[in-house]
């Protein structure tokens, strides 16, 4: 695997480079802004970005805007957004209308080296990668707000925010302490509130659900 650091912390970029590599993962270039990560992308056609959100100038989502540009000029690149924040605006856009080859993580709950390289592989893979944290903030009811999320009941938020992590049915029924036909009407009683179509690909229903958020 090829990949690009776009990370503005020096320390924390080398320490990155040097847990890719005692892996065998190949570091092809690293950037410290935005249009670094662009240059990067461009000379080095690597199979996967890490990106952090807040990069120089402004230090706000210059990141997450970099690595838009970077999936609309290289459709086929992964993208690993890992963050200590959680920018819900532009994480819907990133997402789009699949979820396909895109990752987002929080810096402070990656504490598992081995679930953190495969996030990165399932990413570059093609596979969506999401922090608990991040659905549940994506799922957060907006002053005003319309969306058909809003209508679903508390229990039905926990679970679509584990279908949106890409759990089955069975590991939300454990995660939540109830039966597995418990979840399965949980879920016909979403897709009918969301007006989507239920679907037993598990990969296809929680990208559907994505793409209605986004």
């Amino acid at each position: 695997m090829r990949v690009v650091i776009a990370e503005d912390l020096a320390l924390l970029r080398e320490g990155l480079v040097a847990l890719l590599r005692e892996n065998e993962i190949e570091v092809v270039a690293q950037a410290e802004d935005g249009p670094g990560l662009l240059r990067a992308i461009a000379g080095h056609d690597p199979d996967l970005a890490i990106v952090d959100v807040r990069l120089p100038p402004t230090h706000k989502d210059e990141g997450l805007l970099a690595a838009i540009e970077a999936r609309r000029r290289s459709p086929s690149l992964g993208v690993l957004v890992l963050s200590q924040y959680v920018e819900t605006a532009y994480a819907s856009e990133l997402i789009g209308d699949d979820g396909a080859g895109i990752g987002y993580l929080l810096k402070e709950r990656v504490g598992d080296v081995r679930a953190f390289l495969d996030a990165m592989h399932r990413v570059a893979a093609g596979g969506t990668v999401l922090d608990r944290q991040v659905v549940s903030e994506l799922l957060a009811p907006r002053a005003g707000s319309t969306n058909a999320v809003d209508g679903l009941s508390a229990r039905e938020r926990e679970v679509l925010a584990l279908m949106a992590e890409g759990r089955s049915n069975t590991a939300i029924a454990e995660a939540l302490v109830v039966t597995p036909g418990a979840v399965e009407k949980h879920i016909t009683s979403i897709f009918g509130k969301l007006g989507l179509p239920a679907c037993e690909d598990d990969n296809r229903r929680v990208l559907a659900v994505l793409a209605y958020l986004s």
